[in-house]
């Protein structure tokens, strides 16, 4: 399988700390890649590299077979669909106009705008009726759903989420779990999802990266790392994973 996302010989650095250093990683492209591993570890860090919002400190990242691009951002950074913990919707603006927001940017036609918004709130099984209510009138489950719209309205080429189930209830997020496979395999969009939750990156990913003191530790099919961990640490990580995979 084609490499997605390639990290080459990358370090980041925040001041005198490094985050990571000398890490090279190759991602496939094709399903979901969950980064997996501790708070503090780099995985946000890894994430934010991808979309180019973090440049790195040294090293090359390549997403779409080519470097993250210094000019034309933008234009990039709307093949990449982002969700993240809280769903981050605007509190101002109705469900519509959260989820519609960059292809009215993008000036598609009204058609089209409706014809998406109907198939993505179909998709995340979210009411036609919640169109016209504003973020705080949802659940936390329906945020989270409406932030997967907006991140997903332009039909991008890569999606990335940070620990976006997170924030929600274990029932609720069982559903959004559903959800999330259903609209993935609809879309067919490559995915990065970081998550501290084990139990929920075997649940929904192919492909398991664990990040951890020193950078990755183990990268590989989630069965190869189910079945053989690298190390203590990795096996530590796999025993926090409760219930049915």
């Amino acid at each position: 399988m084609s490499a997605g996302v390639r990290f080459s010989s990358v370090g980041k650095r925040f001041g005198e700390h490094w985050v990571f250093r000398d890490l090279s990683l190759s991602l496939p492209g094709g399903g979901t890649t969950a980064i997996v591993g501790e708070s503090g570890c780099g995985k946000t860090t890894l994430l934010q590299l991808v979309n180019g919002v973090l440049r790195p400190t040294a090293g090359r990242v390549e997403v779409f077979g080519e470097a993250v691009p210094r000019e034309g951002i933008e234009t990039f950074r709307r093949r990449i669909g982002y969700a993240v913990q809280g769903a981050g919707l605007f509190p101002h603006m109705t469900v519509r106009e959260n989820v519609t927001l960059l292809a009215r940017l993008k000036r598609w036609t009204g058609d089209a705008i409706e014809a998406r918004f109907d198939e993505l709130l179909d998709e995340m099984g979210l009411e036609a009726g919640l169109a016209g209510q504003y973020p705080v009138q949802l659940s936390g489950g329906q945020q989270q759903r409406v932030g997967l719209c907006r991140a997903l309205m332009l039909r991008p080429d890569m999606l990335l989420l940070d620990e976006p189930f997170s924030a929600v209830d274990p029932i609720t997020r069982e559903s959004l779990y559903d959800q999330f496979l259903h609209a993935r395999e609809h879309e067919g969009v490559d995915t990065l999802l970081v998550t501290h939750d084990m139990g929920e990156a075997v649940r929904l990913a192919g492909h398991l990266v664990i990040l951890g003191p020193g950078g990755v530790h183990q990268s590989g099919a989630t069965e190869d790392v189910l079945a053989q961990p690298a190390n203590d640490y990795v096996a530590r990580l796999l025993a926090t994973r409760a219930g049915p995979t």
